[in-house]
């Protein structure tokens, strides 16, 4: 494998690519999921063209990491701090393990400012030929219980989401975010080319993001108890200024999550959570 260090829309990332062809490339602001191709050389992931590199910002696209507050369920920042701040590709990044990239993240005073507590995030990126697995570790190195949301935030590449059939949430508890009404989802797959937002207890199964062109199999980690699916629909999309007016039928967020209910890191523990994308 390589990897290597370059300059992203004027930022610094990191670029990583197997002998086959299978590349990614992460930001280090927010260890931020810039782009994944699998050995066909198609691209996989959303990144909005008029996103924003200004290292401040949140990226539009990719795949942010909301830590440790979801939404603006809580006191911090919408998605918390973990997407704004700068992370540190680990010295030792593949571990032994070819095609493996970690990047860190410790408490500090940007943080503590914000959020009082000692911890120290990973951000593990395995890629292989057809598939990648992005693991968020979080190990509460203080004296207190750690207390906190997770969500793998990833935006899908979809070729026109209105064709797109997201497949495997069929009789799994929802809520929908945009009319605030909980039930069973009843669909063989939801319909998409409005506003789209809910929060799904997570099936125990993959899911599948089904496509003319193909199929791509969506797995979570058990400690992460929700999926969140939202796409902005035409009305939203065109008032986001760092995403095109026709954004939103090239992309779907397929999310791991954990937010209702708060994850409970007693001192000295340990807390994983992880999305693997794998072409079918």
């Amino acid at each position: 494998m390589t990897l290597s260090a370059l300059d992203f829309r004027g930022q610094p990332a990191v670029h990583l690519a197997l002998p086959g062809g299978a590349a990614c490339t992460v930001a280090l602001h927010g260890a931020h999921l810039l782009s994944w191709t699998t050995a066909d050389g198609v691209e996989r992931i959303y990144l909005s063209p008029e996103a924003r590199f200004d290292g401040r910002s949140a990226i539009r696209g990719g795949v942010p990491i909301c830590w440790p507050q979801f939404n603006q369920r809580g006191a911090l920042p919408k998605h918390g701090f973990a997407r704004n701040l700068p992370w540190t590709v680990e010295p030792t990044a593949a571990g032994g393990r070819p095609g493996t990239l970690v990047l860190s993240l410790r408490d500090g005073p940007a943080t503590r400012a914000l959020w009082p507590h000692a911890f120290q995030a990973h951000l593990t990126l395995t890629l292989a030929p057809r598939s990648l697995r992005i693991a968020l570790a979080i190990d509460n190195i203080g004296g207190e219980t750690l207390s906190f949301a997770a969500a793998l935030h990833s935006y899908l590449r979809v070729d026109d989401v209105v064709q797109a059939r997201l497949e495997g949430l069929q009789g799994a508890n929802r809520w929908d975010a945009v009319r605030d009404d909980r039930h069973v989802e009843s669909a063989s797959s939801p319909v998409f080319g409005s506003e789209f937002d809910s929060v799904y207890v997570a099936p125990a199964r993959p899911l599948r993001l089904v496509q003319p062109s193909g199929t791509l199999e969506i797995a979570q980690s058990a400690s992460c108890t929700e999926t969140v699916v939202w796409n902005p629909g035409p009305v939203l999309s065109a008032k986001l200024d760092d995403m095109p007016d026709d954004g939103w039928r090239h992309m779907l967020c397929v999310e791991a999550a954990r937010i209702d209910e708060a994850v409970q890191l007693a001192p000295g523990a340990q807390w994983q959570g992880w999305q693997q994308l794998t072409v079918a």
